[in-house]
């Protein structure tokens, strides 16, 4: 009988390789998991879950992230028996897979659906169980041919308690070591101790260490409930304030943000006032608040002092001591971190007495946590902390640290909701509304949480019933414009935390539809002035347009005047992708049905606002033309340009591209869900690359993923290299791309257009209009919003006005994203020599 291990036991010879040939139990009840780091031709995790006696296996190249909005590309590999699970040491040189092997994670994993069926359709949802990974996970399997070698998947983090920000915790890079060899070298510990000593809880012993450069904070989990022993925990007020951490060698003092981002100037006064602290080595850790005229936290005040009315006035309240004196603490447990904390403070108030104004102690509190919760809740307070007396002080997100939170309750009308995102099903948001004084719906915030299956199953159902395509309220400039309206007829009750200073709700829970409230009484206490939905179109600027009431689009009757118009108001947008680039311009004097002109040059007309570029970037024709100021756009369209497409390079390094641009074009037959996974497939190969791509609407029925690169490298280097991803994938995928252009080529395929990169080469630019009917937009978006957009059109020039206040900030961050692409294309190169073996 052939088993799911041949493939496994036909690759080695064990009579070489330390790998075991089969073998391995299982435990009634459990499923176990691990997860191997492997230095084969190059680094990469293997992921392993027991399912029907084996290990099922994927080769993950970067490793897990606990961040939700992280897709890690994994790709299936043949089964493992479930003896591999403790398998650590080195494959032989030769040998498949060779290299080093470790157990980097191991524990339990449990399906959260029937996992047969999951595996069987390609969705594998559950939580792990393990010493560094937890919380709940997702395995989706790429829509490939049945059967194919090695089925591409992607494995994401659901957003839950567990869940870091990438920028937070890289988990890889945090946590490198063998958990088998931490938990031998305990057991080895153990056994050498007097037995008297065994099975006591001895005090943890400081340590001389190097201060650490970095360090992630510990977090909370969120509960409930109290835990059922409140004697062994410790109980602190959760304050509404910036979690912030003090580095303190000698006189260098650093504030540092959860994030990592260095804050101390923005903090002056706090900073000066820690040099009183009489610690050298030293990190500390706390909450930075501003009080109000109660002494309470206030979390707009803070706001408000970092947005202009100055910082003098806030207060750092410490809660922690990592390390002290060149002595790491984080060992000891709570109690003694927090006696060092504490006789640390008192001697510097005791020499400073004026510190209490701006460093004190969170105070900490015994007894029942339920009353001391509802004397919290009475202060106006979030809520409060509870820390493990014994516990140590661990970076992440722990259960030795737990939140307990206050919360409020109230109806409000459902207007609106978003589309799930990830594994989510049914919606993604309810986005609330509340009647002012005037009678007006004004926006209150969204809920995305609280849901079940069920619960989402039927209020889709609802809510689909009253569907609208008008806007009836008043300010939604601060949602999403891909949510779907909805009749103001459903109210639902939500839990929330309090109100922001702009009339928004706080970490709101869903609690479930209430049909005893008509929803036109449901009010708000406040009354908010807010900007209609409509932006009224300014005027053109003083440029005269002739025959503006020509109709450019017949399938919408826009007009050239609404051209030109467009792009008077898009103008502070746009030059932004504009600026300093050569860029083409295509003509429509007849409409986007007519006869359509390609043009790079000025010839002998001038525009205003439009400039003739140096002869020298491109001595063999004719000067190039490039959009100078904000009129350029008005004034061209005057002379019925529609579409504005730009090269990858800028003119001070014209032979230096600075980006790299992946046109997804999809063939007959393809449809959009497709292009959607296409488009994350890319993403994930192009970040495994040290690479980040920013994504937008062609406009048309396709995606653009833009790289910013380093301009280090000439034209025929950049199109070379986006060549190779191209062939990579479709050789990789090659169900779903294909690297070769023309209709037969791509039919029920994706061509990945990479011949936009190379010398003159042109992509239409971000928020240009598209010459066809119904006059697209192409739209920067961020990958969040993937699944919200219905396709590459989404956006026409009828719809993109709400659009104009997300504006470019989807693409925040692509300046800093730019790397040069010497070590991306080593590690293609990498890829591409180890396949077969690169994934064992």
């Amino acid at each position: 009988m052939p088993s799911s291990l041949d493939k496994y036991q036909a690759k080695r010879n064990f009579a070489k390789t330390p790998e075991p040939a089969d073998g391995g139990e299982s435990v009634a009840g459990q499923l176990q998991f691990v997860i191997q780091k492997h230095w084969a031709s190059h680094l990469h995790y293997d992921l392993r879950l027991e399912l029907d006696g084996v290990m099922k296996s994927w080769a993950v190249p970067k490793g897990p992230s606990l961040d939700p909005s992280h897709k890690r590309m994994a790709v299936q590999v043949e089964d493992h028996p479930i003896s591999y699970n403790r398998f650590e040491g080195q494959i032989p040189a030769g040998h498949y897979g060779a290299g080093k092997v470790i157990v980097w994670d191991k524990g339990l994993w449990l399906p959260l659906a029937d996992p047969h069926e999951g595996y069987r359709k390609g969705k594998l949802h559950f939580e792990l169980q393990g010493h560094k990974l937890g919380g709940r996970w997702t395995l989706v399997r790429m829509k490939g041919k049945e059967g194919e070698r090695q089925p591409p998947w992607l494995w994401i983090k659901e957003a839950d308690d567990f869940a870091r920000p990438a920028g937070e915790l890289d988990i890889v890079s945090a946590r490198p070591d063998s958990v088998a060899s931490v938990q031998r070298a305990a057991v080895a510990q153990l056994a050498a101790a007097p037995a008297a000593q065994r099975g006591t809880t001895r005090k943890a012993k400081t340590r001389a260490s190097a201060l650490p450069t970095t360090m992630a904070p510990q977090l909370a989990v969120l509960a409930d409930a109290p835990p059922p022993n409140p004697q062994d925990w410790a109980w602190e007020l959760k304050l509404d304030g910036y979690r912030m951490a003090a580095r303190k060698q000698g006189r260098k003092l650093a504030l540092w943000t959860r994030n990592g981002k260095d804050w101390t100037a923005k903090m002056p006064a706090l900073a000066a006032a820690l040099q009183h602290v009489q610690l050298n080595d030293a990190w500390l850790d706390g909450e930075v608040v501003a009080l109000n005229d109660k002494g309470l936290p206030d979390f707009q005040r803070l706001q408000n002092a970092f947005d202009g009315e100055g910082t003098t006035d806030l207060v750092y309240y410490l809660f922690d001591l990592m390390f002290a004196n060149g002595q790491d603490l984080r060992a000891q447990p709570w109690q003694a971190r927090r006696q060092a904390l504490r006789a640390a403070l008192r001697a510097a108030l005791d020499a400073s007495p004026g510190l209490g104004n701006s460093v004190r102690i969170s105070e900490a509190f015994a007894g029942d946590p339920a009353q001391l919760l509802a004397s919290a809740c009475a202060l106006g307070m979030e809520g409060i902390v509870g820390k493990r007396k014994d516990a140590a002080y661990r970076e992440g997100r722990t259960a030795d640290w737990i939140k307990l939170k206050c919360g409020q309750r109230q109806e409000f009308v459902i207007g609106g909701y978003t589309r799930p995102q990830g594994t989510r099903t049914g919606l993604g948001s309810l986005l609330l509304w509340m009647h002012d004084s005037g009678g007006q719906l004004v926006y209150a915030g969204n809920v995305g949480t609280g849901f079940t299956e069920a619960s989402l199953r039927a209020l889709t159902a609802q809510l689909q019933n009253i569907k609208t395509r008008t806007c009836p309220f008043v300010d939604p400039k601060r949602i999403d414009y891909a949510a779907i309206w909805v009749r103001p007829e459903l109210v639902a009750e939500i839990a929330f935390a309090g109100w922001t200073g702009q009339g928004r709700v706080r970490h709101a829970v869903f609690h479930g539809l209430r049909g005893d409230k008509p929803a036109n009484q449901i009010t708000r206490e406040r009354t908010t002035t807010m900007p209609v939905c409509k932006i009224t179109p300014s005027a053109t600027g003083g440029i005269e347009v002739s025959h503006g009431e020509r109709i450019m689009d017949a399938s919408t009757g826009v007009t050239k005047l609404d051209v030109v118009r467009y792009y008077e108001q898009v103008a502070p947008l746009m030059m932004e992708h504009l600026q300093d680039r050569p860029t083409s311009l295509v003509r429509t004097p007849d409409g986007v049905g007519g006869e359509h002109f390609f043009q790079k040059h000025l010839q002998a007309r001038a525009m205003a606002g439009i400039v003739q570029l140096p002869q020298s970037l491109d001595p063999e024709h004719p000067p190039l033309l490039a959009i100078a100021r904000a009129e350029g756009l008005v004034q061209a369209a005057q002379f019925n340009v529609v579409e504005f497409h730009t090269w990858n390079a800028r003119r001070d390094k014209i032979l230096r591209p600075d980006r790299m641009t992946f046109d997804l074009d999809p063939g007959e037959g393809v449809a959009w869900p497709a292009v959607q996974e296409a488009a994350e497939l890319v993403r994930v190969l192009l970040q495994e690359l040290g690479l980040e791509p920013f994504l937008k609407t062609s406009g048309g029925k396709g995606l653009h993923l833009v790289v910013p690169i380093q301009r280090r490298h000439d034209w025929d280097t950049v199109k070379g290299f986006s060549k190779a991803i191209v062939q990579h994938l479709a050789a990789t995928v090659p169900q779903r791309f294909v690297a070769k252009s023309g209709p037969q080529n791509r039919k029920g395929k994706i061509f990945v257009d990479y011949l936009r990169n190379g010398w003159g080469a042109t992509t239409v630019s971000a928020w240009s209009l598209r010459a066809r009917p119904g006059m697209g937009v192409s739209v920067p978006i961020g990958w969040s919003e993937l699944d919200q957009v219905s396709s590459g059109a989404h956006w026409g020039i009828e719809s993109i006005e709400a659009r104009f206040r997300k504006g470019n900030a989807p693409w925040d961050g692509y300046a800093q994203a730019a790397v040069s692409i010497t070590a991306a294309m080593k590690r293609l190169a990498d890829a591409g020599s180890s396949s077969g073996d690169g994934w064992a």
